[in-house]
């Protein structure tokens, strides 16, 4: 008897396993930090998008057709928010990873959702109703309890605040793209457009790492197999492979409901830095965590029921 899979199970399927591939990414990082003392955050993410570029140009070659009759402001916004969104931010989070634990950069940067509704009510001056500020009090809330133990439980290096910040920033980076997305979207096509960010975000990755390196070519060939092979990990395993993951999920389930599937990865994050990277977190740390997950959750079913 043959069993056929419904449009919602293919789609929640494609969700999981994104949110899965996509919470491994501080694992990746986190341990190849840890493998040779040449690899920063901009060496890492020339690495990553070094091996997901080849798979984004092909991308936008088979959705070229889309990038007809586009004008020359559109191409200067997309330029703009590929580099905001998967550049920019990107290294942000990178950054902020080389002194802050895997399981709270996972927490912080789950944030965004709610910098999208602030920042999105500032914009057009829509006063955010009970529900939203209660939804965000106990977002932010479990946060910085979170923050708080693992400052006061983990050896003082006198640079957490600083990756923190940087995480925390790139959140803020993050969101900013979303915000930008949406009109692009539906002028470039969903496919086309993925595939142009994230060309621009590698271009101008490797861009980065070119002008802050004295000699990146002979800098890369210096570094051990296993730093390579990681490169290669998060290049495609954790970029190219989630993202297109992602695609097909949204096509299938709506962004909205995709994104309810992906509520699940702080959790998946930190159970994987348990497993692989020895991090532990307290009752408080757990209780700040679901805080964290509920109050985004209500942002993003909120978002979801306005928008009906």
């Amino acid at each position: 008897m043959k069993i056929s899979l419904s449009s919602f199970q293919i789609g929640s399927f494609f969700a999981l396993c994104s949110a899965f591939l996509f919470s491994t990414k501080a694992i990746f990082i986190k341990q190849t930090y840890a493998l040779s003392p040449l690899v920063d955050c901009t060496v890492l993410m020339a690495l990553r998008m070094l091996s997901a570029l080849p798979f984004f140009l092909l991308i936008c070659w088979f959705n070229r057709h889309h990038n007809q009759g586009i004008k020359k402001k559109d191409w200067l916004i997309l330029i703009f928010a590929g580099l905001l969104g998967y550049y920019f931010a990107s290294w942000l989070d990178f950054m902020g990873l080389m002194f802050i634990s895997a399981s709270l950069e996972r927490i912080i940067l789950f944030l965004y959702p709610t910098l999208t509704v602030i920042v999105s009510s500032l914009l057009y001056k829509q006063k955010l109703d009970v529900k939203s500020f209660f939804a965000i009090f106990l977002s932010y809330g479990g946060t910085v309890l979170v923050m708080l133990q693992e400052h006061n439980n983990a050896p003082i290096q006198g640079n957490f605040w600083l990756g923190t910040s940087f995480v925390f920033a790139s959140a803020v980076a993050f969101a900013g793209y979303l915000l930008l997305t949406p009109p692009l979207i539906k002028k470039f096509g969903s496919w086309n457009f993925t595939g142009l960010a994230l060309t621009v975000a590698c271009i101008g990755t490797l861009t980065h790492y070119a002008l802050s390196t004295p000699h990146p070519i002979q800098l890369l060939l210096q570094l051990p197999s296993s730093v390579i092979w990681y490169g290669i990990g998060l290049g495609f395993l954790v970029t190219v492979l989630p993202t297109v993951m992602l695609m097909q999920s949204i096509e299938r389930l709506g962004a909205s409901q995709s994104a309810m599937i992906a509520s699940i990865g702080p959790v998946l994050t930190i159970l994987l830095a348990v497993a692989f990277l020895n991090e532990h977190l307290n009752m408080w740390q757990w209780v700040g965590c679901l805080l964290n997950i509920v109050g985004v959750m209500m942002i993003t079913l909120r978002k979801k029921r306005l928008k009906h």
